[in-house]
């Protein structure tokens, strides 16, 4: 099994790379993060989906929504 990296020194590692591969590995980190946001909120989708169909929650209209919100 690997050794786990600290954040810092994933940071000093990166400090080493050129400016062009620190740009790819922002581009690949920006990339590889939506990717990961879009996992969960299908996930959480799913969830919701299946909690209405199941009758745990019910259908509200955006009015009522920002009305419970701000109460």
């Amino acid at each position: 099994m690997k050794p786990m990296k600290t954040f810092g020194q994933v940071l000093e590692w990166a400090d080493e790379l050129t400016l062009e591969e620190q740009e790819s590995l922002v581009a690949i980190l920006q990339r590889r993060t939506r990717d990961q946001r879009r996992v969960e909120l299908i996930q959480t989708v799913k969830e919701a989906r299946q909690e209405f169909k199941n009758g745990r929650c019910r259908s509200a209209s955006p009015e009522e929504i920002v009305r419970k919100t701000q109460a």
